[in-house]
């Protein structure tokens, strides 16, 4: 007896400790009362550093200039060809013409890149990453406007999930999340509008190498136009042929160049200030810009549009936001970007003011001839640098979108084990570079290709704009005033240059339209059966009486290992499950229901990724996993995925014991005995049964949280419960063999690991519409079978893949 008390008091020392370590980790019971949730695991709150978090002032400093390569290329490489797209006659009719189109740069770089992007849209970042995705993830995350139906509320107990919002203006807020949650239309319009958004910047990825490159060769015009393009065409080859090494390979040189390239135009820019013309920084007063459009009417609101592509690549500030932190970003333009710029331009404005014959080339016109070829050979790499950073950022995108269900299935190759979100994508690299190539031979001058740029960097702008709109009314609650004057000086700015880079349309300014509407179309039919798709899982989703009944059939084989069923189903166990069972009679010792399910945010905690739940009857060994990812997060390979998978089953199976053991010990401590209506939920051998959920519903309803907390304890009990000859009581005992379930998924994992993938071909409903039969039928079925297919995308090894086929009828 002596002994069997000191053993009784060791156990309860450990379940203490246990207890005090697990509310160390901020697991509460609280968070855990969820009906029909994966929710042991949703308590777990990790510390994860996001590019959010402050960093030192030496660290901000180092990711400033780095950041000098990767965002500034594009805008950086601009003064190469703005003041020959602004004058496109090739003459400069009056001399104070100069001066005022230097005050619309100037302006446009102070207004647009430094106040709105700089000061306003990097506060917009989904936890240190910016981009359209990010804007869109942020409204996701606050208000049910995504049209996957998957929302989980364990997902907002993520690190990086948790949304900061100020108190004031919360009637507004709240009317406009609930118009929005109601609004099918306004749900499919915002959809719309975010990957109309993240088009135009795929488009950017074929007219940024274009453009850049052709402008950079321009120093050898000399030799003639065949010659440039010519040259231009292969060093366009080259470098998309080098894509697949990864753009950290030759990183450490970007910053570097582009630093040497800003010295080089600033330094340019003083000189010709200096030598020709230092009235030019007259611009600097904004009535320039109103006597410039009055004296050249309509020739000066279509000059504009050339204009405007002095801010091309002001998006990647806010896109490549994830690489570096909003502080260097605002450093790193503030001091070196910002000021080398208005020093270029002013330069070039000086030269023209003296030399008004040279606009068509006006930067290599005016470079002294010492430093003519070093200036080229530095011209080209930063055009190349440039194009380089559009390139990476469409292939991130496109990796974003393929995560939210959003695109079709592409081979995604993560090229840096340093950077994030540094990958390639073979099939995108290509098909750019055919683009790019086409372009380049079809339109040979940049003054063409800028009009159509013009039409992609102002469009992306303009749903910057109205998305960031969106988060301050329901999102930051600023106040109205400031909301419109946001928007209104911002919209009005952007809508000017719509305007005027629209009125060059058939000049080449239809080439963006048409590369969104392609992309657009692939995207929009991609995600509609996506969701269809997912609604019809939803909707027939396996019943617990099938699992019940399947676990005393005799006719189902147990197999050694542990067997993946893949589904993208989260609430409940896939219809392809029975499909299975129906086709091969056998189940794995441990079978795992696998959703991999897209978070919108950029990055979950490798501690909070894996969310498991225990489907009834707990000796089944059969569980249900939603393994989260974010969009910028990356899918590890089948071993390590396979590896990180068990450890946190076996934590979970540790936990799910310690819980119930511990629970069942505060039970018998606090003299509650279980409730008798609970022993009818026990089966003849004594295990619980699935349907007392129900009671646990009821019981959360109760107002009185210590009822709710007792009640809910007892119902747990029932799974540890022995039933007793009384009809009116039940003893609560601790449950025993822990490690021997853990030895079990562990002997099950040594046995190997078998991927189950259903393959379901979706077709439209026999009285579907002829538009939606065309929709499903054929263009979603073609681009299923012309892209990868899932286990291509997850990398699972065929020697292990077991497919099952089965036809859903949406």
């Amino acid at each position: 007896m002596a002994e069997e008390a000191v053993e009784t008091r060791e156990t309860e020392r450990t379940v203490v400790d246990e207890g005090k370590n697990m509310q160390e980790r901020k697991i509460s019971w609280a968070k855990l009362r969820r009906v029909d949730s994966l929710n042991l695991e949703a308590g777990r709150v990790s510390t994860l550093q996001t590019h959010a978090s402050k960093v030192s002032l030496k660290r901000t400093l180092s990711l400033a200039f780095q950041s000098l390569g990767v965002i500034y290329g594009d805008i950086g490489t601009s003064p190469l060809y703005v003041f020959s797209s602004t004058f496109t006659s090739g003459s400069i009719e009056h001399q104070d013409d100069t001066i005022g189109v230097l005050s619309l740069i100037i302006y446009t770089i102070a207004l647009l890149p430094m106040l709105k992007y700089i000061f306003i849209v990097l506060r917009a970042n989904d936890n240190g990453d910016g981009g359209t995705f990010a804007l869109y993830s942020l409204i996701c995350r606050y208000a049910k406007v995504s049209l996957i139906p998957n929302q989980q509320p364990e997902d907002r107990e993520l690190s990086n999930y948790r949304l900061e919002t100020p108190s004031n203006q919360l009637r507004r807020a709240s009317k406009i999340k609930e118009k929005l949650e109601n609004s099918k239309t306004a749900q499919v319009l915002l959809f719309l509008v975010t990957i109309m958004g993240t088009s135009m910047v795929i488009g950017d990825g074929v007219l940024t190498p274009s453009i850049s490159v052709l402008s950079a060769v321009g120093g050898i015009s000399s030799l003639g136009k065949n010659a440039v393009v010519g040259v231009s065409v292969a060093i366009l080859i080259v470098l998309f042929s080098v894509q697949r090494f990864g753009t950290d390979k030759v990183g450490f040189s970007f910053a570097p160049i582009i630093f040497l390239w800003f010295l080089f135009i600033s330094g340019i820019g003083l000189y010709n200030l200096f030598k020709y013309d230092l009235g030019v920084l007259r611009a600097f007063n904004p009535a320039y810009i109103i006597t410039y459009l009055k004296r050249n009417g309509k020739q000066g609101w279509i000059s504009l549009g050339g204009v405007f592509l002095c801010i091309t690549g002001t998006e990647a500030m806010f896109a490549d936001l994830g690489h570096f932190n909003v502080r260097a970003v605002q450093i790193s333009f503030s001091s070196i970007t910002f000021p080398a710029l208005i020093a270029a331009y002013s330069g070039q404005a000086a030269f023209l003011r003296k030399f008004p014959g040279s606009v068509s080339n006006t930067f290599y016109d005016s470079i002294p001839d010492p430093i003519y070829w070093p200036t080229f050979v530095v011209a080209v790499a930063a055009s190349i640098i440039a194009s380089q950073a559009m390139i990476s950022g469409a292939f991130a995108i496109l990796s974003q979108s393929q995560s939210l269900g959003c695109f079709p299935r592409l081979k995604i190759v993560h090229t840096s084990a340093k950077y994030e979100g540094q990958v390639y994508i073979p099939e995108a690299n290509y098909t750019l570079m055919i683009a790019c190539v086409i372009v380049t031979l079809a339109f040979k001058t940049t003054d063409k290709i800028g009009n159509a740029y013009g039409i992609a960097v102002v469009s992306v702008m303009l749903i910057t704009t109205s998305m960031l709109t969106l988060i301050m009314l329901v999102i930051w609650k600023t106040s109205i005033w400031w909301i419109a004057l946001f928007f209104v000086v911002f919209g009005s700015i952007e809508g000017v240059y719509l305007s005027s880079v629209l009125y060059k349309f058939t000049q080449g300014g239809f080439l963006p339209l048409v590369f969104a509407f392609v992309l657009m179309t692939i995207m929009a039919i991609w995600h509609y059966v996506h969701v269809e798709r997912y609604t019809f899982e939803l909707r027939n989703k396996v019943s617990r009486d099938f699992i019940e009944k399947l676990a005393t059939n005799p006719d189902i084989n147990r197999v050694p290992g542990i067997g993946l069923l893949y589904s993208e189903l989260v609430q409940g166990i896939p219809p392809i499950f029975p499909h299975f069972i129906s086709n091969i009679p056998s189940i794995h010792s441990v079978l795992v229901f696998v959703s991999i399910k897209s978070i919108p945010i950029s990055k979950v905690a490798l501690e909070e990724r894996f969310l498991f739940r225990q489907v009834e009857p707990r000796d089944y060994h059969m569980f249900r996993c939603v393994v989260r990812y974010g969009y910028n997060d990356v899918i590890e390979e089948p071993r390590e995925f396979e590896r990180q998978l068990v450890e946190q089953l076996k934590e979970f199976v540790h936990h799910e014991h310690f819980r119930l053991e511990g629970e069942t010990t505060t039970d018998h401590q606090m003299g509650e005995p279980v409730n008798t209506q609970h022993s009818s939920l026990l089966g003849k051998d004594g295990k619980a049964r699935g349907s007392s959920t129900l009671h646990v519903e009821e019981l959360l309803e109760q107002p009185n949280p210590s009822r709710i907390s007792s009640a809910s304890n007892s119902i747990r009990s029932v799974n540890v419960a022995k039933s007793t000859n009384s009809s009116n009581r039940s003893i609560s005992v601790p449950i025993q063999g822990v490690e021997e379930e853990i030895k079990f998924v562990q002997k099950a994992m040594e046995s190997g690991v078998v991927y189950l993938l259903g393959e379901a071909e979706v077709v439209a409903d026999q009285k579907s519409s002829l538009f939606k039969k065309i929709v499903v039928n054929y263009a979603y079925n073609f681009l299923r079978k012309n892209f990868r297919q899932g286990e291509k995308v997850l990398s699972i090894p065929h020697t292990r893949l077991l497919r099952v086929g089965m036809t859903y009828e949406i």
